[in-house]
């Protein structure tokens, strides 16, 4: 038996002349799913590049949470048509492609408003990018693929994957089955899906030999992770993260974002006796009024959050959160935002995300009754976000003049100064030789700035954590 030739150097060559740029909207897990992206395109040739004028293929992976959303893209779209238009004046070819969320909504209106888009795919498919290459070559109008396929992506994804660098995302979990009313997730991603924990685990274990020492884990609604485990049955958040802790290299572990409702007595204890797992959680509220989260479907009281804070407290005293915040929801008094305020004031967050209520088609909150004006809206958002400003102020002070263990992830702006994080997500600079970069070094915080801390090496070089 013979076997194949290999490919005449030309042939590699035109091979390897191929250039992909993604632009990645919105969450996290746009960000690993365009670098897995990227991975299922690579053995077609594909190189990664910094701009799309260089590119051959362009994929916009895109996100539907924010605001006007779809018109963004389609504002994107119109800028990138005249470079396609360029390119094949000049006899070459740029596959123009949408991804992600808004795909998924809008896929048909984007190839409508569209028609020099030649891909559309949602979230769920991405694993089948090679062969829609192939049908947009051979097709005169775009290719539409935003099925909810039966089988799994991850059942088909590279084994191999880019390294990440020093802080790695891994995505364990997608879709929601929540239904929060100003929510298209469950529309976009779809039902709740789980990995099995044997495929999480050797993924982790393929990032820290590839150098990662600090995996955050993906899920839109990640502590509702319920994968099947290796020797059968279901492990939870909490049974994974034990698992995971024992990865040799591992130094520490983040989830995000995560439901209220999902915080159960395992998880907690994983908080409580994982030291891998940092003490920093993510975790949505919304809204500080019960007839607001009503509203919202969130299945949860405030007095229900603030005694899952509590719980959290209790299992590790050190634990900071932060937290998202929607005001101007159909409905709201001036009563409803004052219980929000209440909230945040007695929580106390590191940090926290808030936003305007902003209307997503199909969604049961965009038909409601009593939308609140947008002056009101902005209005509000501004109090909060005071609020919320002055709370991250706070906890970066309170932070001034200890020493912490400083994951060092990158070089800093500066030469001789690198880039990490504390514990608490805080970033902070300090002077340091690149040979740290990976490494864990006790830092005194010295010097507080408007996103970040300054510091200083607390102890010698030759004392870090490898």
């Amino acid at each position: 038996m013979t076997s194949a030739a290999a490919p005449e150097p030309a042939m590699r060559d035109r091979r390897a002349a191929k250039k992909l740029f993604i632009k990645t909207y919105g969450c996290q897990m746009n960000v690993y799913d365009s670098a897995r992206m990227a991975d299922v395109l690579a053995p077609l040739g594909y190189m990664s590049v910094a701009t799309p004028d260089e590119a051959d293929m362009i994929i916009l992976n895109t996100c539907h949470i924010r605001e006007k959303a779809a018109e963004k893209v389609f504002s994107e779209l119109g800028r990138l048509r005249p470079l396609k238009t360029r390119k094949e004046a000049a006899g070459d070819r740029l596959i123009l492609a949408v991804a992600g969320c808004v795909a998924q909504a809008e896929g048909a209106e984007i190839l409508a408003r569209a028609p020099y888009v030649d891909l559309v795919l949602g979230p769920q498919t991405y694993h089948r990018l090679p062969e829609m290459v192939a049908r947009a070559a051979r097709s005169a109008g775009g290719v539409l693929d935003t099925e909810f396929p039966a089988e799994t992506k991850f059942d088909f994804l590279p084994e191999s994957s880019a390294p990440q660098g020093v802080a790695a995302f891994l995505s364990i979990q997608e879709g929601c089955d929540k239904f929060c009313t100003f929510c298209v997730v469950p529309y976009t991603r779809g039902a709740e899906f789980s990995r099995p924990a044997d495929s999480v685990i050797a993924e982790a274990r393929r990032l820290v030999a590839q150098g990662a020492r600090d995996i955050t884990l993906l899920g839109q609604n990640v502590n509702a992770y319920r994968g099947p485990a290796p020797a059968g049955g279901v492990w939870g958040l909490g049974r994974l993260i034990e698992a995971l802790a024992g990865i040799p290299g591992l130094a520490r572990l983040r989830y995000t974002t995560s439901h209220p409702l999902d915080v159960d007595d395992e998880l907690i204890a994983a908080h409580r006796d994982v030291p891998q797992l940092m003490p920093f959680l993510h975790l949505p509220v919304q809204s500080g009024s019960d007839r607001v989260l009503a509203a919202m479907n969130r299945r949860h009281t405030a007095d229900d959050y603030r005694a899952t804070i509590d719980r959290l407290r209790k299992a590790r005293a050190d634990i900071a959160f932060s937290s998202d915040f929607i005001v101007g929801f159909p409905g709201e008094t001036e009563e409803d935002f004052a219980a929000t305020l209440g909230l945040a004031r007695e929580i106390g967050y590191a940090q926290a995300y808030s936003f305007k209520y902003s209307p997503r088609p199909g969604t049961p909150a965009a038909m409601a009754d009593g939308q609140v004006p947008d002056g009101v809206k902005a209005e509000r958002l501004a109090i909060l976000q005071d609020l919320l400003s002055e709370q991250q102020r706070a906890f970066n002070a309170a932070s001034l003049g200890r020493v912490t263990p400083v994951l060092f992830e990158k070089p800093g702006r500066h030469r001789g100064q690198l880039v990490g994080r504390t514990p608490h997500a805080q970033a902070v600079h300090a002077p340091a030789p690149e040979r740290l970069l990976g490494a864990v070094v006790p830092v005194r915080l010295v010097e507080l700035g408007a996103y970040s801390l300054a510091g200083e090496m607390a102890a010698a070089p030759e004392d870090a954590t490898a």
